[in-house]
């Protein structure tokens, strides 16, 4: 272990920790290894008989990072994955979750408890999926706390068809946009706006911000 980079001995021993304290880590690692968005995303490719370029073409995401996804080499953002689901006439929870055995539209509910969820992590983010379990959904709620602390921590700034309201739970948020002068929002600040035009988030301060936030296709 002595040879491997200092990040990821540090995550280890993060993992270690949190095996260790948490009582509920085996029944989380069950959910989390149970999750491969790249096999889901393979798995739907391949029952609509479309190559990785009519995948590209429909979503507007490129053939090569698909590729990349469906290997599990690029961890895809929240919004590539609502750009991908959108393409397709899909919920982006339709990733997460097993295909359901019974419809059920009707006087649907859905509760997450506290510290239960599912989680994405992105290099910039880490994201619980709340009331993930129902699917075909208006609005996608999350809780995400944001880790980075410049735009330069971002490939590509995110931006979609969608609309997001967000209100700031723990901590500062400076929400970065092409078209606005960044906006500091603090705790119970609400924001509300379109994400057509490209925009990233990032944290003010020692300790990162929390959101609650919803997105909703236009």
């Amino acid at each position: 272990m002595a040879s491997q980079p200092i990040h990821d001995q540090k995550l280890f021993i993060q993992e270690v920790i949190r095996r260790k304290t948490d009582e509920s880590a085996v029944a989380r690692e069950q959910v989390f290894s149970a999750v491969d968005i790249g096999a889901r995303l393979r798995e739907i490719r391949k029952s609509r008989k479309m190559t990785l370029h009519d995948l590209s073409k429909a979503t507007g995401v490129s053939a090569s990072a698909f590729s990349k996804i469906e290997r599990n080499d690029l961890s895809p953002t929240i919004g590539t994955l609502q750009r991908i689901a959108h393409g397709l006439g899909m919920d982006v929870m339709e990733f997460l979750n097993e295909p359901p055995t019974t419809p059920n539209t009707y006087g649907r509910r859905s509760i997450t408890r506290s510290g239960s969820g599912k989680v994405h992590e992105t290099n910039t983010c880490s994201n619980n999926f709340l009331c993930s379990d129902l699917r075909n959904k208006k609005m996608t709620p999350m809780v995400t706390n944001v880790s980075a602390r410049s735009t330069d921590d971002y490939q590509a700034w995110a931006n979609s068809d969608a609309e997001i309201f967000l209100t700031v739970l723990e901590g500062t948020l400076i929400v970065h946009s092409k078209l606005y002068e960044p906006l500091t929002l603090n705790q119970g600040d609400s924001f509300y706006y379109d994400a057509n035009v490209e925009h990233a988030w990032t944290s003010a301060g020692p300790t990162d911000a929390k959101v609650l936030w919803v997105l909703a296709l236009a």
